[in-house]
């Protein structure tokens, strides 16, 4: 059973790369409950909060299909390594800002955007570098391994975060999120992969997009497993931005309130991964995927309106479960249906949908919550995505029969 839920690891690259990542997620993730917090310490403003989410999120938005041409054209590795330097800049540059008291709110709002346009091109270069490093066979256990590695880091990553924010300060987090990159461009530099030019280089950035929309439209489902990624990270990654929200509105608890929400949110996503790991090579993908939204829209609604604390762990846990093991599907699907030489294009198309969601989700729901309070608005937002997956299943059939 554990050969199987850890098969990727066999290939040495592969191995290398996820080691770097996660301990670089750590890191990401321990500046992540700082910024927010800092964030809603400085403004005060659920608003600013989710304008923060929207800065670092839009330029994948904006971006990643120039980013996706460009991991088609050159050699992925050098592309994340280019993307984790800045990253690692524009954390060390917080790290000053706020060691030496004199962070405002615009500045971090300006290395979010600066640190989201990385990511616009790091992204389809790492998830169409993961393929090259497996056999096909093993993609879906390689794509699971790799969720894993993100969320352990959201267990680990809050915790440490919390504790250096408590203990240390804002600046420790920061900087330490900084030393976290050195081993994933370490792990960058000693991956064997090859890298072939493709044929298309020669095409102008735009005839390469339109190529890879021609591609994406030809394949059967792979429209509707777009637009619900898409609209499963409009819905429900508002409910981990606006975490923070519900530990000090909700539960009337500090960062260490928001620190267990954020660490049962990261055990569930491990668990989920898990299964995905373990049973990802199973048939009926596409109807699985489905039921884990109907659930995932159900736990997310009973969330927002708990008012328990140590229940609200406990749905936070199974939904988060529920979220990870539907991202990892549809990730799965997608990374099975494109070919190698259209990987970086369908990837940054598919990074749009999924990243696309999460910043006009949180400023949406950073625009309401002030109006209808952050139970009223999520909780409707984990209704609507029950709703979705009904209509996905009975209805709209092309992801059921995957």
């Amino acid at each position: 059973m554990l050969t199987r839920v850890f098969k990727a690891f066999q290939y040495r690259d592969f191995r290398l790369l996820w080691m770097g990542a996660c301990t670089s997620s750590i890191g990401t993730w321990m500046q992540k409950l700082t910024q927010s917090w800092l964030v809603l310490q400085i403004s005060g403003s659920p608003f600013l909060l989710g304008l923060d989410s929207f800065l670092g999120e839009i330029p994948i938005f904006l971006f990643s299909l120039i980013g996706g041409v460009i991991a088609d054209r050159k050699d992925r590795r050098h592309l994340l390594l280019v993307s984790q330097v800045i990253q690692l800049s524009c954390a060390f540059t917080l790290t000053a800002l706020v060691g030496f008291g004199v962070v405002q709110v615009w500045h971090i709002l300006c290395l979010s955007f600066l640190v989201g346009l990385a990511q616009a091109f790091g992204g389809p270069a790492y998830q169409a570098l993961i393929p090259m490093l497996v056999e096909p066979v093993d993609l879906p256990n390689a794509i699971a391994l790799n969720s894993i590695q993100f969320n352990l880091a959201r267990i680990i990553g809050p915790i440490l975060g919390g504790l250096a924010l408590t203990q240390l300060g804002a600046a420790w987090c920061f900087g330490l999120n900084g030393l976290s990159f050195i081993p994933v461009i370490f792990a960058l530099a000693a991956v064997r992969s090859r890298f072939f030019q493709p044929s298309s280089a020669n095409e102008s950035i735009l005839a390469s997009m339109k190529q890879g929309v021609r591609f994406i439209r030809r394949q059967r489902a792979m429209e509707p497993l777009i637009v619900l990624a898409f609209l499963l990270t409009l819905l429900a990654i508002p409910v981990i931005v606006f975490l923070p929200v519900f530990a000090r509105d909700v539960f009337r608890g500090g960062p260490g309130a928001y620190t267990l929400l954020l660490s049962m949110s990261g055990a569930g996503s491990v668990l989920g991964a898990l299964v995905v790991a373990a049973f990802g090579h199973s048939p009926h993908k596409g109807r699985t995927t489905l039921i884990s939204i109907i659930a995932l829209g159900l736990l997310l609604a009973a969330f927002a309106i708990s008012d328990s604390l140590a229940l609200s762990c406990v749905l936070l846990f199974f939904g988060s479960s529920a979220l990870i093991m539907v991202f990892a599907l549809i990730t799965s699907l997608v990374q099975l249906i494109a070919t190698d030489q259209m990987r970086g294009r369908v990837m940054s198309v598919y990074n749009v949908a999924f990243r696309g969601g999460m910043p006009i989700g949180s400023l949406a729901t950073g625009a309401l919550v002030p109006i209808f309070s952050a139970p009223a608005v999520l909780g409707v937002n984990g209704l609507l995505l029950a709703v979705l997956g009904v209509y996905f299943l009975l209805f709209h059939r092309k992801v059921a029969t995957l």
